[in-house]
């Protein structure tokens, strides 16, 4: 397979054609970006921590059943994808309450949500990412119903997946995005899951484990995510 053109470049990820119109190269940058990228930096080894994150992830949820768009890795930062047509929303699940829904609700850190809640936020960094809601996402046809429906169900089957996968490794998993597009008519799940697009804290002393030791300037931001690549059985 040969890699070609780059397609789109994002705040940490670039997308490149190949010679197989079904298939994209997916390459992760050390660029770390938070606040809708009004803060930068590149941080050494994130790219391969991300990708090699990434990749043992997604093997797990396709081995539960979830279709996923990872088909192999190639490199140290980058992966091959099945080429899906994106659904630009992102399907949020929160275990436990942190971050932006603290701040709308007045809810203290740390509460446990029972049952977890689910949440859809539009993918536009110019609106910073608005919450939007089911209606909507028909009205303006991000997605057709029955898609959104789909992509529901198995965001909430990636939640039973990794949330007792985490936990066995002496983790908790705060909260987390998906996104998901279509191939060949099927909903599948796209674009990464890593400690850049979730929250884990450690399970004893709630300490941050993810992209918000880089949000609150704690520094040690790559120590924490393959400490926690480590705790999963991850090589790097």
């Amino acid at each position: 397979m040969e890699k070609r053109q780059e397609l789109y470049a994002g705040k940490a990820k670039s997308v490149f054609t190949t010679d197989d119109p079904d298939l994209m190269v997916l390459e992760f940058r050390d660029d770390t970006s938070a606040f809708d990228g009004k803060k930068m930096e590149q941080l050494d080894r994130k790219g391969m921590v991300n990708n090699k994150f990434n990749a043992f992830i997604m093997q797990k949820l396709a081995d539960a059943g979830i279709p996923t768009h990872f088909v192999k890795l190639v490199s140290d930062n980058e992966s091959v994808v099945k080429r899906l047509e994106m659904m630009p929303v992102e399907c949020v699940v929160r275990n436990i309450a942190a971050g932006s829904l603290v701040r709308r609700l007045g809810v203290e850190e740390g509460m446990e949500l029972t049952p977890p809640t689910f949440e859809l936020f539009l993918k536009n960094d110019a609106l910073g990412d608005p919450m939007v809601n089911e209606s909507l996402v028909e009205t303006f046809g991000w997605a057709k119903p029955d898609q959104l429906a789909r992509a529901k169900e198995l965001t909430f089957k990636v939640n039973e997946v990794l949330k007792k996968m985490f936990a066995d490794a002496g983790m908790l998993l705060v909260d987390y995005k998906l996104e998901f597009g279509i191939f060949n008519g099927e909903v599948v799940l796209g674009d990464e899951f890593s400690p850049d697009g979730c929250r884990v804290w450690d399970k004893e002393t709630r300490e941050k484990m993810d992209k918000d030791r880089f949000r609150q300037g704690l520094g040690g931001v790559i120590e924490a995510y393959e400490e926690v690549g480590r705790r999963l059985g991850i090589q790097f």
